[in-house]
């Protein structure tokens, strides 16, 4: 049972769908070329969990062979005791010009092949306050969400790849600070910010 009132989290939820949590201001000394960002292998993850909508939130990214997948996990308190879902994606992955906006990042694209979603709570109004009511999810069973979409994650076919900003340097790896609507659907919805970095394993 949730300590924390249903509707802090709505409220929460509606207005920060983006996470408002910015990297310091990134310089082009020490930070890692095209080609390393293109070539990344390994795990990179969350230090601690991070302020997410309207929550917190811990992220862990995995790179193979010029492909990425993504876990995000969320909870209502920084304990991660209070889960509320799980969102899995992934598929390939480029890196292209450098960023504009941003001194020492690239712009990427990173394909999201699949979108799978977990429901990790039973209070139907955090469930609502989610936008996940209509989804048709059961409480700790997967769903594949690619065809449909729920909440902010659009279906596959309406919404196929991220527009995003990548960056590395010794403390770790780099995304783009993600608009309060989500959508990074088109290269206008680029980021012109970091988040806070993962870091390897």
């Amino acid at each position: 049972m949730f300590t924390r009132p249903a509707t802090a989290v709505i409220l929460a939820f509606t207005a920060a769908l983006g996470v408002s949590i910015a990297a310091p201001s990134a310089a082009a000394d020490g930070f890692a070329d095209a080609a390393t960002l293109a070539a990344l292998h390994g795990t990179f993850e969350s230090t601690a969990p991070e302020p997410w909508y309207g929550g917190f939130g811990t992220r862990e990214f995995v790179f193979a062979d010029g492909q990425w997948s993504l876990i995000f996990t969320h909870a209502l308190d920084p304990d991660m005791t209070m889960r509320t879902f799980q969102f899995r994606t992934g598929g390939g992955y480029r890196v292209t010009g450098p960023s504009a906006a941003v001194p020492g990042a690239f712009e990427a694209t990173f394909d999201e092949d699949w979108k799978h979603l977990t429901l990790l709570t039973a209070e139907p109004e955090v469930i609502a306050g989610l936008g996940m009511a209509g989804c048709g999810l059961t409480v700790n069973l997967e769903a594949d969400i690619s065809a449909t979409g729920c909440a902010a994650w659009a279906p596959v076919a309406v919404c196929g790849q991220d527009h995003d900003l990548l960056a590395m340097d010794e403390a770790g790896l780099y995304f783009g600070q993600r608009p309060m609507d989500n959508d990074m659907c088109t290269p206008d919805r680029r980021p012109t910010a970091l988040l806070m970095p993962v870091t390897a394993r």
